[in-house]
């Protein structure tokens, strides 16, 4: 019986997220799996993720190979997968969720608020960009690409602090270089931020994969994570667009908040709104998330949040690493 083959980036987070995927895989299938690398154009090019689109930088030549058949299924940080389904592909499962916060990762043990004056901080994310000149219109925020050990390599050389997600360094087994945790209650992430998506044909997965799929799916990260992506879709904003939402489930009740901030971050609106979800089957929740995200995103708009954030035709892709 042949392996089951995953499609991966070649980066040390990819292939630490992808193989966390292959080993319950395994498990829950009983077959062999194998990791199958494949460059995209993000990995190619250290342009400012913005400026390259944002949208699919990481995920079309991923998707190629799936439709390709060079691999049975692809692992994706959900954060980096644009809203839009992509034709003859479906999100097969969507595993239990990591920690969603963003982390701080200074010299000499810093938190945000004891950078000195003027110190230069690391992200390539316009989000992360707008909320740190919200906290601090002192510091210089200096646009960055590439992997995780490189961009901690750059603290106390010509960085003071990067920012990074939670996630990513506890997978890497790197959380203990966060120096801050930034809690979502005044500090929301990218849409799907700490989840993984994993990708595969519509239609074309077998029974075995199948089984694994069904296995690997946490219902209430589905939830939430729809319920934020929901949310991005319907502003269609992106990378370009520095937009933070954040959704829970408590005790029946999904809620989903969100804010929008303006790229320098002298202001933002936020929203929230809830729902209690049916009980029933997962079709009829879905169909909670889609109307309470709705409403957030209209009292947004009605607010003005499109003159504020660069939204529509302006934002073509995902808050990235």
């Amino acid at each position: 019986m042949t392996a089951l083959r995953i499609g991966t980036r070649g980066s040390a987070l990819a292939v630490a997220q992808s193989t966390l995927m292959l080993e319950r895989l395994a498990k829950a299938t009983g077959r062999d799996v194998e990791l199958v690398t494949i460059a995209s154009e993000g990995d190619r090019t250290q342009a400012s993720l913005a400026t390259l689109g944002g949208t699919g930088v990481f995920a079309s030549a991923l998707r190629e190979a799936l439709l390709a058949d060079e691999c049975d299924l692809l692992v994706h940080s959900l954060k980096d997968l644009p809203t839009a389904l992509h034709p003859g592909l479906v999100i097969g499962a969507i595993p239990a969720r990591a920690d969603a916060r963003d982390a701080l990762c200074a010299r000499d043990g810093l938190t945000l608020d004891q950078l000195p004056e003027g110190a230069r901080v690391g992200t390539g994310s316009p989000r992360r960009v707008a909320q740190l000149k919200s906290r601090r219109q002192d510091l210089e925020v200096v646009d960055i690409r590439g992997n995780v050990d490189t961009r901690l390599g750059r603290v106390g050389d010509d960085l003071d602090a990067v920012m990074l997600s939670a996630a990513g360094l506890s997978r890497l087994g790197l959380l203990d270089q966060a120096t801050e945790l930034f809690g979502l209650g005044f500090w929301p992430t990218a849409p799907g931020q700490g989840a993984l998506a994993l990708e595969v044909r519509d239609g074309d997965s077998g029974p075995d994969l199948t089984k694994g799929l069904k296995a690997l799916d946490h219902r209430e990260t589905r939830l939430i994570a729809t319920a934020e992506r929901e949310v991005l879709a319907g502003l269609e904003a992106g990378c370009a667009a520095p937009v933070g939402v954040t959704a829970v489930v408590d005790a029946g009740l999904l809620l989903v908040s969100a804010t929008v901030y303006a790229l320098d971050g002298a202001s933002r609106l936020s929203a929230s709104h809830g729902v209690t979800l049916e009980p029933s089957g997962l079709a009829s929740q879905l169909a909670d998330v889609h109307e309470v995200a709705g409403r957030v995103v209209d009292e947004l708009l009605a607010n003005g949040a499109a003159t504020l954030a660069p939204l529509g035709d302006s934002a073509k892709g995902t808050d990235a690493e």
